[in-house]
């Protein structure tokens, strides 16, 4: 059982498509809690956000002491990638070590232009046609939320993190991270549209020896989702919308 300690709430990721990441094997432990979303009281005449989902948080623990994560080169380098089809991003949030590089291939019959002016990484890849692929080195911890600047529709999130030891909550709420090994840990949660419910819980740490560690439940309420209502790259409103070929 974890003792109290630290979280961190980063920000705002909904579907997420499981990565390859470099996994420890023959040590450590697993870590799991449970993702639960409160439900606000309902007044007449008022209307709530919407409730976050329990599914697709994800959780991770930052060692305290100096060095706690041991860097092993990989025997081989995934490959990530967010796909812009059907005026899509796929998929919609991306894990990836800090240091990665991911490539942004535009599947579309049109052009598109990805872009990030948030606090992750900030880059303009400019305009580019169908078949063709440009990439962006995710060198910061942070959350980086991606935009189109002609199609406002679009938007998906890459979460670049310092650790391996994490993990992403399914349909159930579950989420359990793999391997970790003994040490003292910061626990950190992120989600799309949620945040911890109870402002006294902000701080925690996990303390992991050589028995699986359950940290209890985790609470969310629902936040302002960062990708609704966005400016376009010149901190501007997009256009109205047109019949247009791309």
């Amino acid at each position: 059982m974890s003792s109290l300690g630290r979280w961190m709430i980063l920000g705002c990721g909904s579907l997420f498509m499981a990565i390859p990441v470099q996994e420890i094997h023959g040590q450590g432990v697993e870590v799991s809690g449970k993702i639960l979303v409160s439900t606000p009281i309902q007044h007449a005449g008022k209307r709530h956000k919407e409730q976050p989902s329990v599914a697709n948080v994800v959780v991770w623990l930052s060692p305290l002491k100096p060095g706690g994560v041991t860097s092993v080169v990989p025997a081989w380098q995934p490959l990530y990638r967010l796909v812009q089809k059907d005026k899509m991003f796929t998929p919609h949030l991306l894990v990836v070590p800090t240091g990665s590089q991911v490539e942004f291939p535009n599947q579309d019959p049109f052009f598109h232009n990805v872009f990030s002016l948030f606090n992750g990484k900030r880059f303009d890849l400019g305009l580019y046609e169908s078949g063709t692929s440009r990439s962006v080195r995710f060198d910061r911890e942070g959350v980086s939320y991606i935009f189109c600047n002609i199609h406002p529709e679009m938007g998906a999130i890459v979460l670049a993190l310092n650790t391996p030891y994490y993990g992403v909550s399914g349909e159930n709420g579950i989420v359990a991270l793999h391997n970790v090994p003994e040490g003292s840990y910061r626990l950190n949660v992120w989600s799309e549209n949620g945040q911890l419910a109870n402002s006294d819980s902000s701080q925690r740490i996990v303390q992991v020896s050589t028995d699986p560690v359950h940290v209890g439940e985790i609470t969310l309420r629902a936040t302002t989702d960062a990708l609704a209502h966005h400016k376009n790259k010149f901190g501007e409103d997009y256009e109205p919308s047109r019949e247009q070929k791309y």
